[in-house]
């Protein structure tokens, strides 16, 4: 996006200047006193928060009685702290690091300096070590005021990155550029209103967009990421965020790439483009019917489909330079999202799933984009054993989680891990259902001949070794197996 048009600092500070007495705007006149700085960036942000603004401001060339502009002497560039310039001295004793900005403002009436101050999000912010508070005019310890504590934290908890501004200050003819409104009517099954006005006031309903000052607005990240037309038109940060797919000819990286896409369009806007450029690339087997030779994808095209969409919602959206990538070899599909998971690897396929993004999952299943919460996994699991392929691979690693679905093998062709894994997500899944996994259900899902049903107990008596499932009740051991927490 190009810079910001000054124009919206002179709406901002207009705007600002008509909230009245409010604990998360300060006004000064020429006062620039560091510590004072410091001491307000702190009890601000944690005002902001507590009073639901995603920004806090201090203004400089303001009469506190009238609240009129006369301008101001403080140039907070070129002011030093020590051989320290201002803003570097400020950062260093803020904790957690908040993005604070200085921005000169020629008003009409006078020179301002105005200083933008986002709301804490993870915990109160400290100056020096002491997080202050906003009371009226007063600035006080916020450990002095345990009430005030306590709303803080309260406030804090529903905070998410969804909610945060992708870009600033837009006309409503950019908003219908930057995103793709008519996919959010089709995808959400409303009727596409006949006027601008109407399509705004449902997509501000949606949280894509929020109101900004002057009549503009802003588009929210939740908005960017799902409808962008172009990820590119917004921070390098949130472009990085889109989808990267790899093919490779071999069985790993080092084979040359036969097709490399890096997604540019929003996760909502293009899911479906993706979903099916996957399953135009992937390998066939060819079977023969009755009459006829019929072609299958290698991959279960529905648990492709679950595992994109569960790397797009559950990613770490904090974490900055990276995105959800998806790497497809001759015999595996990889799918690795950013952050570390908050459910164990093992507990996925029976636990509800905790998403970072609660917000985006909500709306991708309104959208019927993603299972219903909690039985997506439980597809992959199942679509794996139906074609009696390997069993998918869940594992946490360096920060992100990936997935890994495999192609057709023969039992004979498992290694002991692999057989063991299918054997635990079956008994998850007969468990699931209310049965239990005994002997005959295992020949079933390996695709072994009931003659040679030793086979299965060899794999069962290694679960049960490696501590993954247990005897359903250890006096009667017909009655077969469970998983190892139930």
């Amino acid at each position: 996006m190009a810079p910001i048009d000054p124009q919206r600092f002179i709406h901002l500070v207009d705007h600002l200047l008509a909230q009245g007495e409010v604990s998360w705007i300060e006004l000064k006149h020429n006062n620039s006193d560091a510590e004072m700085i410091g001491v307000r960036l702190s009890a601000i942000s944690n005002a902001a928060r507590v009073a639901g603004e995603q920004t806090g401001f201090i203004l400089w060339g303001v009469k506190d009685g009238d609240r009129g502009v006369v301008g101001t002497t403080f140039a907070p560039e070129s002011q030093t702290v020590g051989n320290q310039v201002l803003s570097f001295w400020l950062a260093q004793r803020l904790s957690p690091s908040i993005a604070f900005q200085f921005h000169t403002i020629e008003h009409g009436d006078g020179r301002v300096v105005l200083l933008e101050v986002p709301a804490a999000t993870t915990a109160p912010v400290s100056f020096s070590g002491i997080p202050y508070i906003r009371i009226g005019s007063a600035t006080p310890k916020l450990i002095d005021y345990p009430e005030r504590y306590q709303a803080l934290l309260a406030a804090l908890s529903p905070f998410s990155w969804e909610h945060g501004i992708a870009v600033q200050y837009v006309t409503s003819e950019d908003v219908l550029t930057l995103l793709d409104y008519p996919q959010y009517f089709r995808l959400t099954k409303q009727p596409l209103p006949d006027n601008r006005s109407g399509i705004l006031e449902r997509m501000e309903a949606d949280q894509l967009i929020a109101p900004d000052v002057g009549g503009r607005w802003n588009v929210t990240n939740l908005g960017a990421l799902l409808f962008a037309n172009d990820l590119n038109q917004f921070s390098p940060a949130l472009a990085r965020k889109g989808v990267r797919f790899v093919a490779y000819n071999g069985t790993n990286k080092a084979s040359n790439v036969t097709n490399r896409r890096d997604g540019v369009r929003g996760y909502a806007a293009g899911f479906e483009g993706l979903i099916s450029f996957i399953n135009g690339l992937l390998p066939k087997n060819e079977h023969i019917g009755q009459a006829l030779r019929v072609e299958h994808p290698l991959f279960p095209e529905l648990a492709i489909r679950e595992l994109v969409a569960n790397a797009l919602i559950h990613q770490d959206m904090t974490v900055t330079g990276a995105g959800p990538q998806i790497e497809m070899f001759s015999d595996r599909i990889e799918i690795t999202n950013p952050g570390s998971p908050l459910v164990k690897p093992e507990r996925m396929i029976d636990l509800p799933p905790r998403s970072r993004n609660e917000t985006i999952a909500s709306l991708m299943r309104r959208m019927g984009l993603c299972e219903e919460q909690g039985s997506g996994l439980d597809k992959v699991v199942a679509q794996a054993e139906l074609f009696q392929l390997p069993a998918p691979l869940f594992k946490a690693s360096e920060g992100a989680l990936q997935a890994v679905l495999y192609g057709p093998r023969r039992f004979a062709q498992m290694t002991p891990d692999e057989r063991v894994r299918a054997c635990y997500q079956h008994a998850v899944l007969k468990f699931l259902s209310g049965e239990r996994m005994k002997n005959a259900s295992l020949c079933d899902r390996f695709g072994i001949a009931r003659q040679n049903a030793a086979q299965a107990s060899q794999v069962i008596n290694l679960a049960l070794q490696q501590g993954f499932i247990k005897a359903a009740d250890e006096a009667h051991p017909r009655a077969g197996y469970i998983p190892f927490w139930a």
